[in-house]
């Protein structure tokens, strides 16, 4: 069974895709996608803060993105991809929910689940670099 925070993840996901593709108010957006599995998401405080997190850090995380994935121009990644590349470089970089291989692994799973075939291996290259190359205490 995927824990809650693994689930948390799962709807902020959704909701920066979904945001990209409807525009709208992500707010509203995660509300609703953390609707669906009520049973499953009780504390909002976790998807929230995530979401928030990515918005404001958003230009800064594209920055690194795009320095680390330099074949890959961020309107080319695929948009699930990317909002599974935001939330891996927000807990790793600006957060302190999570130790940075727990934001790793988890974003491998999520590309696992709705990425492509290479999508696991791409965000685990390009989450590894960001973690190793931009140490926390750096933000």
């Amino acid at each position: 069974m995927a824990s809650y925070r693994h689930l948390a993840r799962i709807a902020v996901m959704q909701t920066l895709f979904a945001s990209e593709f409807r525009g709208g108010d992500a707010e509203e957006i995660l509300k609703y996608n953390l609707s669906e599995s009520t049973d499953k998401v009780t504390d909002t405080a976790f998807p929230r803060a995530i979401l928030r997190g990515v918005l404001e850090k958003k230009q800064e995380i594209l920055e690194i993105i795009k320095k680390e994935a330099p074949e890959w121009p961020i309107d080319k990644i695929a948009a699930v991809d990317r909002a599974i590349l935001e939330i891996g470089v927000y807990e790793i970089l600006f957060s302190d929910d999570a130790p940075p291989i727990v934001a790793i692994n988890e974003a491998v799973e999520l590309a696992k689940s709705y990425g492509d075939t290479n999508a696991p291996k791409f965000v685990n290259g390009v989450l590894s670099t960001v973690m190793h190359k931009y140490p926390k205490d750096a933000k």
